[in-house]
């Protein structure tokens, strides 16, 4: 993670401070406890900290993120009267493990944190995210795998509230699993999970889709249906490599499916500075991919699987961590490019 910076140094900096929000506070007036500093506010957790911060005090006076930019300023959101059309965020990557249901959960926490209304899809038929919010996927009895499948079907009926005010779930099973195959014979195939987010979208800003960890049918679905799409990318070596594979396959949604769609961004994961590997790997990326790689960047802790275990976001498991504050300026990140277009 890193420091929250306002009228940095750099023409990025200045381009990205200066997103169009009509509640944007300048730097200079934001109250105390309302930015990230590495070195206080939160937890005392030196060893956690040096993944993302192994230099604090240069971080802070050059306002340098890990990923080597200049780290722009994120105005705090202000409220929203009403919700919606909601923007719908793929959680996609073909690479398991690498950090998607985890970004998914805590990224729409952090959003309803700022008054945002959520919905997450748990889209996996390993059911993680529903797990992962304290919902057991072996007693439900409507899942989105219903709602795909069965005419007639309302989503009221299948939503699930979680314990974060302003975060719905449209949960899911191994059932899920089975729609892959079902879906072949149907029209317009690509479509269906569209179809069945249609009715939902004026009631929330933000759908987020959680992925499964391949590139089939369903992660096919998910893009068709989404308007941005997000990489969770490990910094290690092996998931890099597929992340070509992956753009590929958006940039073929793109042209025959789902013009809309575009990648938001590349989320780094599990990053330790301390390692050359992980150093290096955020490099190749930012290299490659330049401004559509994320500012913020999730460093490595044991917060995550306690998280799991708790079936609660890390905003709430542990709010005044350094994880936390992550994931809420991943939020603001996220707001800020969309108040750009």
């Amino acid at each position: 993670m890193n420091a929250m910076a306002g009228n940095s140094a750099g023409d990025e900096s200045a381009e990205l401070a200066d997103y169009s929000d009509p509640h944007r506070i300048p730097y200079g007036e934001l109250p105390e406890g309302h930015f990230y500093d590495p070195d206080a506010e939160y937890e005392p957790d030196p060893e956690y900290a040096a993944t993302l911060a192994p230099d604090a005090a240069r971080q802070r006076r050059e306002r340098i993120g890990p990923t080597g930019r200049p780290l722009p300023y994120f105005p705090i959101p202000g409220p929203v009267s009403e919700p919606g059309p909601a923007k719908i965020i793929a959680m996609c990557n073909q690479k398991g493990g690498v950090g998607k249901t985890t970004s998914a959960i805590n990224l729409g926490a952090a959003l309803a944190e700022y008054g945002r209304r959520v919905l997450l899809v748990d889209f996996d038929p390993q059911g993680a995210l529903s797990v992962g919010l304290g919902v057991n996927p072996m007693e439900l009895e409507l899942t989105v795998y219903n709602l795909l499948m069965e005419r007639g079907l309302a989503p009221d009926e299948v939503l699930l509230k979680t314990a974060v005010a302003g975060m719905d779930l449209l949960p899911s099973n191994i059932d899920l699993s089975a729609a892959e195959v079902q879906l072949v014979s149907e029209v317009a195939r690509e479509s269906t999970l569209q179809r069945a987010l249609q009715p939902l979208q004026n009631d929330y800003d933000f759908i987020v889709i959680d992925c499964q960890p391949s590139l089939g049918l369903l992660t096919v679905n998910a893009l068709t249906a989404a308007h941005k799409v997000i990489v969770p990318l490990e910094c290690e070596f092996f998931a890099l490599r597929g992340v070509a594979l992956l753009t590929e396959t958006i940039e073929k949604v793109q042209e025959r499916l789902n013009p809309e769609l575009e990648l938001d961004g590349i989320l780094a994961t599990m990053y330790d500075s301390r390692t050359v590997h992980s150093r290096e790997v955020l490099a190749r990326v930012v290299e490659a991919f330049d401004d559509n790689v994320y500012h913020t960047v999730i460093g490595r802790t044991v917060r995550f699987p306690e998280t799991t275990v708790a079936g609660e976001p890390i905003t709430t498991y542990a709010s005044n961590s350094v994880g936390a504050a992550a994931y809420r300026q991943l939020a603001r990140e996220v707001l800020a490019r969309c108040h750009a277009e």
